[in-house]
């Protein structure tokens, strides 16, 4: 089972100002961004999370005076913590989503290759698309320093019954209202409800959703932990994840599109018409509704011009519903290059630099695909999801040492 648990959370003192200490995560600030929270706050949360010049030893010194001070905090039971996010998605449909921060086992690859066949794994903590190459020293050398988890992966969880349980508010520690979504954080310290919690999460896989290489970096830390103690029941044996249940009415999932260069226009077009029937069309502020509509996507030119992308009769019987595997499928054997790229206005602007050959519009992945795949013990495409709203970075902190007296 995927063990999930309270901890002592390290949370802001009660007399700040949320709105000027928390921050985005990490991973979607800019250079530009983080020097402006940096100077917007003396504690803003990026100050530890993303040191500038990557000065871990400052990012150290930062958390552990703010500890001594006062300004951060430790709870006095092992809590967890709800989280909740209320906003309207692109549709205009109201949604929430609520989830719970606590700590959760760092186990091995459960799809790496093994005597062991899928059916035999066991209820775990899956995967669900595969990750870009990507440097994991940013995130270790923060944790060999600070010894926290300052930043939550995203996990979902395939059990039934974990949005009911946390329907009832716990202590509300603070809201804050970020891009028109509402942010909210509860405390939760009756044993009973944290058992209840967590015999539910644990019933079931938790599929993570962002974070891999968060939760890659925690396995890795885990290891080392492991060797330097000769023991396996430290607190790095588990990291900070919010999980939420994989449910359709509170997911917001945007697609992520991608962006071709290293190939010609030519050898891109042939590559794409093995499976696909290209065809003209204008581009509009709709184009996005009509491609989940009529089930086709859309080819973006540097000229600007665009074409449809619907798929052939019988090209994709034997691949799996997902647009980016459609796209892996037709461009097999063609020398390209893919990054990746949200938001049409973005894309647009991207294809129009003349940087790439061309770029495709893709449909958001659906919650059906999701589990499917999960259950079947498969990955997805790199960049298959995009999850709207991110998650705040600051809200709980989880020390991976015990803390300092």
């Amino acid at each position: 089972m995927p063990v999930f648990r309270p901890f002592p959370a390290l949370r802001y003192s009660s007399d700040l100002d949320l709105n000027l200490v928390l921050a985005p995560p990490y991973d979607v600030l800019s250079e530009d961004d983080v020097h402006e929270l940096h100077e917007s706050h003396p504690h803003n949360i990026t100050h530890v999370d993303v040191p500038e010049n990557q000065d871990y030893s400052y990012a150290a010194t930062k958390l552990w005076d703010w500890i001594e001070e006062g300004i951060l905090t430790a709870d006095k039971d092992y809590t967890f913590s709800i989280y909740r996010m209320a906003f309207t998605d692109p549709t205009g449909t109201p949604r929430e989503i609520v989830g719970v921060l606590g700590g959760l086992e760092v186990v091995d690859d459960p799809l790496a290759p093994t005597d062991e066949s899928t059916e035999d794994r066991g209820t775990t903590v899956l995967p669900h698309e595969r990750t870009t190459p990507k440097a994991s020293t940013d995130r270790l050398e923060l944790m060999h320093a600070t010894a926290t988890n300052s930043s939550p992966v995203w996990g979902l969880s395939l059990a039934t019954g974990l949005t009911a349980e946390l329907h009832e508010p716990g202590e509300v520690l603070g809201s804050v209202v970020v891009d028109g979504a509402t942010h909210t954080v509860e405390r939760i310290s009756d044993p009973d409800r944290i058992a209840r919690i967590r015999e539910i999460i644990e019933s079931d896989d938790v599929l993570i959703a962002d974070g891999h290489h968060r939760y890659g970096v925690s396995r890795i830390y885990r290891d080392e932990v492991r060797n330097k103690t000769g023991r396996h029941n430290t607190r790095a044996e588990r990291t900070l994840t919010f999980i939420n249940e994989l449910i359709e009415d509170q997911l917001s999932i945007q697609a992520i599109h991608r962006l071709y260069s290293g190939a010609s226009p030519e050898a891109l077009r042939s590559g794409l018409e093995t499976c696909f029937d290209l065809s003209p069309v204008t581009v509009t502020t709709t184009i996005l509704a009509e491609m989940v509509d009529l089930g086709r996507l859309v080819l973006l030119w540097p000229d600007g011009s665009a074409e449809w992308l619907t798929p052939k009769p019988g090209a994709f019987d034997h691949v799996r519903s997902l647009d980016g595997l459609w796209l892996e499928t037709a461009l097999e054997g063609v020398q390209v290059d893919v990054t990746y790229q949200h938001g049409l206005d973005e894309m647009r602007d991207c294809v129009a630099t003349g940087t790439f050959t061309a770029g495709v519009l893709i449909r958001p992945t659906s919650i059906e695909e999701i589990r499917r795949t999960a259950r079947e013990g498969l990955l997805m495409p790199p960049k298959s999801t995009f999850f709207t709203p991110k998650l705040l970075t600051g809200w709980v902190l989880r020390a991976t040492e015990p803390l300092k007296d």
